[in-house]
C-alpha cells in the first residue's frame, strides 16, 4: 500500500512544536516567506527541495506547510512514495490555517 500523508490541524501542530516533537518545513518560495512566516519553521522550497535538510531531523514529526496545503501535500507525498521519509504530516490550510487558528505569523 502507498504511504499517505497525515492531515493535521494548526492546533495539533502547535502542541507538537511546544513539546519539541515536531518541526514545520515550509515549502513556499522566498518571496512568499518574505511576506509571512511561521516562527521557527524551516524553509525548504518546493522548487529546490533539499533532501539533506531532512537528515538532521530524525525523531521529529515532519509537518509540511505551504500557502493553503496543496504544495506541501505534493512534496510530502513524493517523499513518502520514494521512501525518503517514514511519515509526513500536512498542515491543513497552510499558513492561512495557522493564522486563522490565531497563532503567530511573522510578517515583513
Amino acid at each position: 500500500a502507498m504511504k499517505q500523508m497525515i492531515e493535521t490541524d494548526a492546533r495539533e501542530v502547535k502542541q507538537w512544536l511546544d513539546d519539541g516533537s515536531a518541526v514545520i518545513i515550509d515549502v513556499r518560495e522566498a518571496d512568499e516567506l518574505a511576506q509571512a512566516r511561521v516562527p521557527g519553521a524551516l524553509h525548504n522550497p518546493m522548487s529546490g527541495f533539499d533532501l539533506e535538510m531532512l537528515a538532521g531531523l530524525d525523531g521529529k514529526r515532519l509537518v509540511f506547510m505551504c500557502a493553503m496545503g496543496m504544495r506541501s501535500m505534493q512534496v510530502g507525498s513524493y517523499l513518502l512514495q520514494n521512501d525518503m521519509v517514514d511519515a509526513a504530516y500536512n498542515l491543513s490550510g497552510g499558513i492561512q490555517g495557522w493564522a486563522m487558528a490565531g497563532y503567530e505569523v511573522e510578517t515583513g
